[in-house]
């Protein structure tokens, strides 16, 4: 359905995070994925806004001065995370995109696990589930863990799927198939977006189970009553037609495919 936009092989891969107020732990991101697997990072790239502090932007520049070329620094214009990361998409230059966090939240060791299963399935969405026999949270509180179950459980029927986790935001994409889609979302609820428009255009989602841990420094910026976005995103992608989900430019590509 989604043969042109998807990657017939991995190549290399773009790390895209986000910073806001992350020092110790952004270094501490960087460091793990170039000891896994510097041999197919095409870039890291950055993306800051006018609300990363002094101290988090001072250590992206001691970054991009230490790995040169490797580190590519943007400056979001769409507001908040979703639309950062939408930004980054565009930007990307490697076969894929791992979106992941700089605040330790998503384990950087896991970086190796999401770029192995992409080399062996190129045109799939590998996504990490906190919820996977054998994982945990650390850090959790348990009116947000009966919450996040419950709504789990709830969209998995309702997209007839098996995913145990569709709103971690730690995944890798082919790149060509995040750049074809019409994203909508600014706020966090994009994170479930990314996850939900692709699993709209029958794309193949692999889940692989992950730690979750309460980052060590900085402040989470998303309120809990923004959560309940995610039920109309979940919805209006659910009922919403194959082709509206791409960018024009792309549908005609899929048309053959697509109601």
């Amino acid at each position: 359905m989604y043969d042109t936009l998807s990657a017939s092989r991995f190549e290399s891969a773009t790390i895209l995070i986000t910073v806001m107020d992350e020092t110790v732990s952004l270094e501490e991101t960087v460091r793990i994925v170039l000891r896994d697997v510097k041999d197919r990072v095409a870039e890291f790239l950055i993306v800051v806004c006018k609300r990363t502090t002094p101290e988090a932007m001072a250590t992206v520049e001691r970054l991009s001065k230490s790995l040169g070329s490797l580190v590519r620094v943007h400056i979001q214009t769409l507001p908040f995370l979703g639309g950062a990361i939408r930004e980054g998409f565009d930007l990307a230059r490697g076969s894929h995109v791992v979106m992941m966090a700089s605040d330790l939240e998503t384990d950087p060791n896991e970086v190796k696990n999401l770029i192995a299963n992409a080399e062996t399935h190129p045109s799939a969405i590998i996504t990490t589930s906190r919820w996977r026999a054998g994982t945990t949270f650390e850090g959790y509180s348990k009116i947000k863990l009966v919450c996040n179950w419950i709504f789990q459980k709830i969209f998995a029927t309702l997209y007839c799927v098996r995913l145990s986790d569709m709103t971690f935001g730690y995944r890798i994409f082919p790149t060509k198939l995040v750049q074809s889609i019409r994203w909508e979302e600014l706020r966090h609820a994009f994170l479930f977006e990314t996850l939900v428009k692709p699993l709209r255009l029958g794309v193949e989602i692999i889940e692989i189970p992950c730690v979750w841990k309460a980052r060590p420094e900085g402040r989470s910026w998303n309120s809990f009553f923004l959560n309940f976005v995610y039920f109309r995103t979940g919805l209006r992608t659910r009922f919403a037609s194959r082709k509206s989900i791409l960018k024009p430019a792309y549908r005609h590509r899929e048309a053959g495919g697509l109601i």
